[in-house]
């Protein structure tokens, strides 16, 4: 059986994006056979796109979907022909048929939509793992959220809210972004542009800090984050869209306030680690997309054969929330 799939004609910019027709993938044991009705943008697909290092033939792009299952070769019995599921794919997301491994597989709450299921699994899986298992966020405590209008920020700032009533600080560079952050839940905003974020966290825990960051900026922000830490801080480093390069920096500054820095990149985490995060995230937080207190914030939905416009979406940095390709009829 053939489908159409997005890969590239050699690693580039968007113009190496092609369409083509591929063979559908047959699921091994332990997986299932998806019918793609949509995919999620992901930073991790343009890097994917750009990486010199792969060689012909090329990927098909994309690790994040949600659509229905056609075929299982899983032992379990929960996802039988038909159930609308989501979740990551080890590549192959942009494609009309996918094959995921069951234990990763999120059965669809009723009330999603699967244009909405495509914008919940790598945003809230990567939100989920740096609050509470890197981060280690507890009830009450005090969170700084940096790039809180992205996919994962959005999800971060309700999972914070929802799951640890916490004080969230979050950090932005557009007006809209910060009042999303705010109807989302977050506490104290500010806009990078105008304003250090350190001050604002200082005037608003006397000084102190916050227990938890999550930062997706990395070298530009080193110094303000640092201030902003509270001693026994957990500080989750999860981007570097501000540079990896610090020109210096002190270790005892870290030690005097007892700072644990972490890095962490979800993508290419084992089988196992990710299966185990969906099985948590669906126990503690997928019921709450139900009761209306957690949501996918979307920003596009672009047709399937306009990816190239999706992919220029992501890399601009238009986008407060997902970027989802449909693939409905």
């Amino acid at each position: 059986m053939n489908m159409n799939v997005w890969t590239i004609e050699t690693p580039g910019g968007r113009e190496q994006l092609s369409l083509e027709k591929r063979e559908a993938p047959t699921p091994k044991e332990g997986e299932l056979l998806i019918e793609v009705k949509a995919a999620g943008i992901n930073r991790t697909d343009t890097l994917t796109r750009q990486n010199t290092q792969l060689k012909a033939p090329y990927p098909v792009l994309g690790v994040e979907v949600s659509g229905v299952v056609v075929k299982n070769e899983s032992n379990s019995s929960a996802f039988k022909i038909g159930t609308r599921v989501a979740g990551l794919v080890n590549q192959g997301g942009y494609a009309e048929y996918a094959v995921m491994p069951a234990d990763r597989a999120i059965i669809i709450p009723e009330s999603l939509s699967y244009v909405e299921a495509a914008a919940v699994p790598e945003v809230f899986l990567t939100a989920y793992q740096t609050l509470y298992w890197l981060g280690e966020l507890k009830n009450n405590e005090k969170v700084l959220i940096h790039a809180a209008g992205s996919g994962v920020g959005t999800a971060a700032i309700q999972l914070a809210r929802q799951l640890s009533d916490a004080t969230i600080f979050a950090t932005a560079g557009h007006a809209d972004k910060l009042e999303m952050s705010r109807q989302l839940g977050a506490d104290v905003l500010t806009n990078y542009k105008e304003r250090a974020f350190d001050k604002d966290v200082a005037s608003h825990t006397e000084g102190t800090g916050v227990d938890v960051i999550l930062d997706f900026v990395g070298a530009s922000y080193w110094d303000m984050n640092l201030a902003s830490c509270a001693v026994d801080a957990r500080w989750v480093l999860i981007g570097t869209l501000g540079g990896s390069q610090i020109k210096s920096l002190s270790i005892g500054d870290l030690m005097m306030k007892r700072i644990a820095l972490k890095g962490t990149v979800l993508t290419p985490r084992s089988d196992d680690y990710k299966a185990r995060l969906t099985r948590e995230f669906s126990e503690k937080a997928l019921p709450l997309f139900n009761e209306g207190k957690l949501k996918p914030i979307i920003y596009s939905v672009i047709p399937f054969s306009e990816l190239p416009e999706a992919h220029r979406q992501m890399e601009e940095n238009e986008n407060t929330g997902k970027i989802i390709l449909s693939l409905e009829k």
